[in-house]
């Protein structure tokens, strides 16, 4: 990999590539724009562990939550439930092993509705027969207050954020079952986990969360299974991109020509999916939709940035008009002091009108400093900026 950058023919020689380095590494992260390819990588570097054995890989990916469909009871509109596309290999084995109470673990940290897998037999007409066929479902169920008491009502339909993160906590679930390698798991076979976007149409708090705890399980594991993250949501991106320091990192593009793909390494440079989350912060900013998290986003790229321009420490990046400079001085013992305990990952809390200017500022002075292409953070118009 020449300067960082290595050159690729097709996504096929991209997977191939990807398995030879996590050889090396645990974990290997990918940032690519949509269009790019990375769905399309992740069924290629799937189908290279069919070589040789039957499978080699747990994936998820826009394919993954293909497997579950609703069906509405548009007769009576009263039981509403989510179907699980049991023909697939993904469900073998796995709905004898409790994986609903695996599935409730995860999920209450992000909702307030519980959910029963079930199993119930329907008959549907094939011709002039009828045939009767064994289904699973997931009903859902939230309790809610009535006159002051506590009733739960069933058959519910989640909302479409709910259900992203519940087809999320449930494929997580498998995930630690392969991970942690359980005696008598259905997942026994896996040695890799492939993670396509996970967060896709979920809100920046989500992703925070969904990425913490997706590092945390990876961390926690001693199993040697290795995993490839891939999305293009810059917020997600960069929680993952603290919480696996020892990955590898990586910018997927996709070019006209010959090479057709490269992947450009981002692990120890401010780089490409930088930019983006600065794009992010700046609308942030300009929004006046600043949360407490976002003064660690800032911290991050200035520390990257700090190192690609030769500075010692964020002190004097940050410092640049001197030591006994006050608006130096200011700016970093704010971000120390606003960065300090980290992420706030479930519990998202809105700056104080005070420090959104503090922060207002220091991105401010940031961008001028080292004056970013303006066309990437275009003014808001009037009716972007209220709603």
């Amino acid at each position: 990999m020449s300067n960082g950058l290595a050159t690729f023919a097709d996504l096929n020689a991209v997977a191939t590539h990807l398995r030879e380095k996590l050889a090396e590494k645990k974990y290997v992260l990918l940032f690519a724009y949509n269009g790019t390819g990375k769905t399309r990588l992740s069924m290629e570097f799937k189908n290279l562990g069919k070589r040789d054995t039957p499978r080699d890989t747990l994936y998820f990916n826009a394919f993954t939550e293909d497997l579950f469909h609703w069906d509405n009871d548009l007769e009576s509109d009263s039981n509403r439930e989510l179907r699980l596309n049991t023909s697939s290999s993904f469900f073998d084995g796995l709905l004898g092993t409790a994986i609903d109470a695996k599935i409730r673990d995860l999920l209450h940290r992000h909702v307030d509705f519980d959910f029963k897998i079930m199993e119930k037999e329907i008959e549907i007409k094939e011709g002039d027969r009828t045939v009767k066929q064994t289904v699973t479902y997931v009903s859902f169920e939230r309790e809610v207050i009535v006159d002051g008491q506590p009733q739960t009502v069933d058959n519910i339909k989640i909302s479409r954020g709910e259900e992203n993160i519940f087809l999320w906590c449930f494929f997580l679930a498998a995930a630690r079952m392969a991970l942690d390698k359980e005696p008598g798991s259905p997942y026994d076979w896996v040695k890799f986990i492939y993670i396509d976007d996970p967060i896709s149409s979920l809100d920046d708090n989500y992703a925070i969360a969904v990425a913490n705890q997706l590092g945390q399980l990876l961390k926690d594991s001693n199993g040697d299974v290795r995993t490839v993250i891939s999305s293009h949501h810059a917020l997600f991106f960069n929680v993952i991109f603290n919480e696996l320091k020892k990955a590898l990192k990586y910018m997927l593009c996709s070019h006209d020509g010959r090479a057709s793909y490269s992947l450009k390494d981002t692990t120890d440079t401010p780089y490409f999916h930088h930019v983006a989350v600065l794009k992010l912060l700046d609308k942030a900013a300009k929004r006046n939709e600043l949360y407490t998290y976002h003064f660690g986003m800032l911290r991050n790229l200035m520390e990257k940035a700090a190192s690609f321009h030769g500075f010692n420490n964020l002190s004097d990046f940050i410092k640049r008009d001197g030591d006994n400079g006050p608006d130096g001085v200011l700016h970093h013992r704010i971000i120390q002091l606003l960065n300090h305990g980290g992420y706030s990952h479930f519990e998202p809390q809105e700056m104080m009108a005070e420090n959104k200017q503090h922060f207002k500022n220091i991105l401010n002075k940031f961008m001028g400093d080292y004056e970013f292409n303006p066309v990437l953070f275009p003014e808001l118009t009037e009716e972007a900026s209220h709603g």
